[in-house]
């Protein structure tokens, strides 16, 4: 029986109405296929321009003066050309297209839908957390190029408006203050911290000079003595004040609003908003209880896994004991950044050899390795993935946390380092991408249960790879593994059943390997960020439940490779449309083969 009921139906009758057309409106003639990737290239058109950064980090360079219109009017005024789109869509004839058109008509509809859907819940009110924001807007430099003088004349350019951003920033929470709709205090109290990195006496001090502390040598001099001038000189008179009132603005004003709960029930409409980002997070219809229920489950799972090798290895004392064990013992960790940076490294290498085992196409686009920029690390989680540039101009990037190497265990890496890079995040992002034959919603979007769900997934093919030989790294695996099933109790736990924060970490701590500081960040990363972590354990389900499926239905002719390249092969999509896929893939080849005996 399926643990995961993946949705059927789209998010509503209610939201289905704003998609009928208006009344007396004709659908325009001509062929179905050609109107629908016109709108498509029309959106991701007016998609780029709305968001010139995202542009910018996919390597279009047209926006590369630009930050987003950030003000209530920007806002609505998107959000009416996304109830516009909705419209015109359902005028073009569905049933008259090609089945692969089909499915990209009901994914656009879907992502369209979302959209309109979450505009009520007024999240635009609360721009930032303790993971990025205005606050750390010079961490967008990661993902440009800074090969030409343009280049850099264009980043001097965005700094010459980065003020108007602030200010629009500002703005927001604002009226989020008014409307009650604001960040927990625990969370904000790491902001001010993030903001004091800003607030530079020396401009070339700054993180946003980066990019113009080693200019190009084949710069002529004067070039580069001109742009470092005009570097500067934004950042004295327009970059550093505007993080002057922003400071003042959050210290004075924004802190002593927010609140002292941590759960989206406080929020307004904080119920629904959070069962909404449950459905879509997870692109299922999964209540808050029942992934509550999962989560338990799973939990308990993973937990007799574990005790399991610690009788293996010999210890004798409690699960508590070996986990602070684990958390104690210096021969888990490494004492030196660079010795850690280096280890990430090495686990990187071993695994790019081992994937052709496992996969029948694997993608053209390489992947590097980097620390997480100093000033967010100490606030945010282990690692994280960045993704290439759309033109091929930068690789994918898998970003390490090297603060406090104290706390980051050895028995981690593997897991971590399969998740993140290949065959995970990089594996599967940087083969959508290179899916030319889908429209560009499809090859740079996608649905989060996917992306984690496959990112959780690849973890589990290290056995297969030839990793977690070692006990302490499989117990490290199943860490990880536990790590998300607890992500279900606790998200559920303080968003909809009103877990406190301490509640939170205890249960988390109860149970998995992790450290203390990781915990308390990943806590309050679930606290900033409801819904997004249900997505990892719910996406998992679901792929290896189709990969039993498939290796009970086929026997001997089963191909892993195979099955692979199709849940791969349609992007990042939603679960009830990677299990269609999955199973007409099943059908297809017992239909060539007949069935197995």
């Amino acid at each position: 029986m399926s643990l995961i009921h993946v949705r059927r139906a789209a998010c509503g009758v209610a939201l289905l109405l704003l998609a009928v057309p208006a009344a007396g409106a004709q659908a325009p003639a001509g062929d179905p296929t050609a109107r629908l990737h016109a709108l498509f290239t029309e959106e991701w058109e007016r998609r780029l321009r709305e968001n010139p950064t995202f542009a910018s980090a996919l390597g279009d360079r047209r926006y590369n003066t630009m930050w987003p219109d950030l003000s209530l009017e920007a806002i609505e005024r998107s959000h009416t050309a996304d109830r516009e789109v909705l419209r015109r869509l359902v005028a073009i004839d569905r049933g008259a297209l090609p089945p692969a058109e089909q499915l990209n008509y009901d994914l656009f509809h879907r992502q369209y839908e979302e959209s309109v859907a979450a505009h009520r819940f007024r999240e635009f009110l609360i721009p930032l957390n303790q993971r990025g924001g205005i606050q750390t807007a010079d961490n967008l430099a990661e993902s440009l190029r800074f090969q030409t003088v343009r280049d850099h004349e264009d980043w001097i350019a965005r700094l010459r408006g980065l003020g108007t951003q602030v200010d629009a920033n500002i703005a927001l929470m604002r009226r989020g203050i008014a409307e009650r709709r604001v960040h927990p205090r625990v969370i904000m109290e790491r902001i001010p911290e993030q903001v004091a990195a800003q607030l530079v006496d020396d401009p070339a001090r700054s993180p946003f000079y980066k990019p113009f502390a080693e200019l190009p040598d084949s710069f002529p001099a004067a070039t580069r003595q001109r742009l470092q001038r005009e570097a500067q000189a934004a950042i004295r008179e327009v970059v550093v004040p505007a993080y002057r009132r922003f400071d003042r603005f959050f210290r004075n004003d924004y802190l002593a609003a927010t609140r002292a709960s941590i759960g989206a029930w406080d929020l307004p409409d904080g119920a629904e908003l959070y069962a909404f980002r449950a459905r879509a997070f997870t692109t299922t219809d999964l209540t808050p209880d029942s992934i509550f229920a999962i989560g338990m489950t799973e939990v308990a799972r993973i937990r007799s896994q574990m005790e399991a090798i610690i009788r293996d290895v010999g210890f004798e004392g409690t699960f508590a004991q070996f986990l602070a064990h684990l958390r104690t013992d210096p021969r888990f960790y490494h004492e030196t950044p660079e010795a850690l940076f280096e280890a990430y490294l090495a686990a990187s290498k071993r695994v790019d050899p081992e994937l052709v085992r496992l996969f029948g196409t694997l993608p053209r686009m390489p992947y590097g390795v980097r620390p997480i920029p100093d000033a967010v690390a100490p606030h945010t989680t282990t690692a994280y993935y960045s993704r290439p540039a759309a033109d091929g101009s930068r690789a994918g990037y898998y970003y390490v946390n090297l603060y406090r190497p104290e706390t980051r265990p050895i028995y981690e890496i593997e897991a971590l380092t399969l998740h993140e890079a290949v065959p995970g995040h990089h594996l599967q992002i940087a083969l959508s991408m290179e899916l030319g034959e889908l429209p560009e919603f499809r090859r740079f979007g996608g649905f989060t249960a996917f992306t984690e769900g496959w990112g959780l997934y690849a973890e589990s093919l290290g056995e297969e790879m030839g990793f977690y030989r070692d006990p302490y790294s499989k117990f490290g695996q199943l860490t990880y593994e536990m790590w998300r099933a607890v992500r279900l109790v606790v998200d559920a736990g303080m968003h909809h059943k009103r877990w406190t924060r301490e509640q939170a970490i205890e249960f988390f701590a109860s149970n998995a390997a992790k450290s203390e500081h990781d915990i308390v960040n990943e806590i309050d990363r679930y606290i900033a960020w409801p819904g997004q972590a249900l997505a990892y354990k719910i996406g998992e389900l679901k792929i290896k439940e189709l990969r039993a499926l498939a290796t009970e239905r086929l026997g001997p002719r089963f191909d892993l490779r195979a099955f692979h390249d199709v849940v791969l092969g349609s992007g990042a999509v939603p679960l009830d449309v990677l299990e269609r896929n999955v199973e007409a893939w099943i059908a297809g080849r017992i239909a060539r083969a007949g069935p197995a005996r």
